[in-house]
């Protein structure tokens, strides 16, 4: 006796809805997602297609029982099991009966959909403090998951190109001019990379990553960034550059106009793995997702009348920004000083997203450097003695090696320090002149009152400044500094606006 989808979704709906109010389905292209009560069901449509094959019961359940396993790396708290269904001696279905399997179910903790990152995104609640803990916890699952050497580098980028070439050439909407310098954009960029993408498949950077780091599949579950429905059906497409891997969420970011948190994202995962040695990737990385995006909503667009005109506008968005990405980009430094509680890590984090490639600057603050240096979080104090002059020297040696370093890679570069030396205003300056790029130096001045007044409400910061310490540095207050004074007793939106307008907006096509 044959089993129908329809049948089994039927089955599910009947056993689990009982008395439940709280109950509907999602259905996508290869899955069918009933959400009852507490709990959602998730079966897998009896599909064939070029990538991925789940036409019959037996592959179903290998399937569901691949998504379980890899979903309880990041989050096992939502995945809780797989059932069998089967077709009973009487006719009917039954879960993990006897008799012949004709289907399987994952069954998972039901969340809250408020806390879905694509809400929360449209809702403009996503925070700096939520894209610290993303990266946070993204990072962590990088350096767990398993590492693979077969897989990855110049050549698997380029078999993901070739995928997105054909895909354009599938949807007849976008013009041919734009797909042709997309293409050929993307080659050239593979070319220039070459090199990097193999050598760091022989670093480990190649791990069975997530697959589809995208704000669908990130939320929160007790307050905390959970990433789920990993991609499980195609080991190489999820065995990828780590960088391949946030450039998802980057991406998804910064083209819902996000470039502030996509920023903050980079800054926070730099953080905690030192990766910047991958930077020149991230524009490539970015377009490639955004590409992959652009031929796949074109395609559901020709395929519905229903908002196809908006479906095919957001097709055209992600092209264009994949074509933005790959347009050169000159590195910039910019340094900004003032004392502490003047406002500079604020109006660091408002002009990084403005500055070089996509996703923006790396930002090195002179505070996280300090806590790196002797191997704690960033909120976490430090004694006195770790601000010896001799160790903020040090310091700021460290981070104009660092932006050296970042800006030789073609990246752009924000240093946040109170620079009130006239020494080391100096020494960042001469890294931009000798790395050939752009400088801008902003000076935050704000009256002793409010500096003391800001320090005092901090929680929870990577500064350890105080009261005493600010009154030191108001008496070495630097009368003359060189560089372009902004009053910081305004409010911070105010501030940054003035900083921005004085280091410049990016180009309008990555706005």
């Amino acid at each position: 006796m044959a089993t129908s989808h329809d049948e089994v979704v039927a089955f599910l709906k009947a056993d689990a809805e009982a008395g439940v109010a709280d109950a509907r389905t999602i259905i996508t292209h290869i899955s069918t997602v009933l959400l009852i009560g507490e709990r959602a069901f998730k079966l897998k449509r009896p599909v064939a297609l070029p990538y991925v094959d789940f036409s019959t019961p037996e592959k179903r359940l290998a399937a569901c029982e691949r998504e379980l396993l890899l979903n309880r790396r990041t989050a096992p708290m939502l995945y809780l099991a797989v059932h069998r269904i089967t077709r009973e001696s009487n006719g009917g279905l039954a879960f993990d009966g006897a008799g012949q399997l004709v289907d399987a179910v994952v069954e998972m903790v039901r969340f809250d959909g408020n806390g879905l990152f694509d809400t929360m995104a449209g809702e403009g609640r996503l925070t700096p403090a939520l894209m610290t803990a993303l990266a946070q916890r993204i990072a962590a699952f990088h350096a767990e998951a398993e590492i693979d050497r077969s897989r990855g580098g110049a050549r698997a980028m380029a078999g993901v190109l070739d995928i997105n070439a054909r895909g354009l050439a599938l949807t007849n909407l976008f013009s041919a001019e734009d797909v042709a310098t997309l293409n050929g954009a993307c080659q050239a960029a593979l070319i220039g990379h070459g090199a990097l993408l193999d050598a760091r498949g022989r670093e480990g950077k190649i791990r069975r990553c997530h697959g589809d780091l995208h704000l669908r599949n990130i939320c929160l579950v007790d307050g905390v960034p959970t990433l789920f429905d990993c991609l499980e059906f195609d080991e190489a497409l999820a065995t990828t550059d780590v960088l391949y891997d946030l450039a998802f969420v980057l991406m998804d970011l910064w083209h819902r106009g996000l470039q502030g948190c996509a920023n903050t994202l980079l800054n926070r995962f730099l953080d905690e793995t030192g990766d910047e040695e991958g930077l020149p990737l991230l524009p490539f990385f970015i377009a490639v997702r955004a590409t992959v995006r652009a031929h796949v909503v074109a395609l559901q667009a020709r395929g519905t009348s229903v908002d196809a005109g908006a479906r095919r506008a957001e097709a055209q968005s992600y092209l264009d920004l994949a074509l933005a990405c790959l347009w050169p980009c000159e590195p910039r430094l910019v340094a900004v000083g003032g004392l502490s509680g003047s406002g500079k890590s604020s109006v660091a984090a408002a002009v990084a997203p403005e500055i070089g490639p996509v996703p923006g600057a790396r930002i090195l603050a002179s505070d996280r450097l300090r806590k790196r240096r002797f191997g704690v979080a960033a909120e976490t104090r430090l004694a006195p003695e770790a601000y010896r002059p001799e160790v903020s020297a040090a310091v700021y040696a460290q981070m104009s090696e660092d932006a050296a370093r970042i800006l030789r890679l073609g990246h752009g570069v924000v240093t946040d320090a109170v620079f009130d030396r006239e020494p080391d205003r100096e020494h960042i300056e001469k890294v931009a002149i000798q790395a050939g790029v752009r400088f801008q130096g902003l000076w935050l001045e704000a009256g002793l009152d409010t500096l003391i007044r800001r320090v005092e409400a901090r929680r929870h910061d990577a500064s350890d400044a105080t009261a005493d310490i600010v009154r030191q540095q108001a008496i070495r207050r630097p009368t003359s500094v060189g560089w372009p004074r902004l009053d910081a007793e305004a409010g911070p939106e105010a501030v940054s606006r003035e900083a921005r307008h004085i280091v410049g907006s990016r180009p309008p096509r990555l706005a």
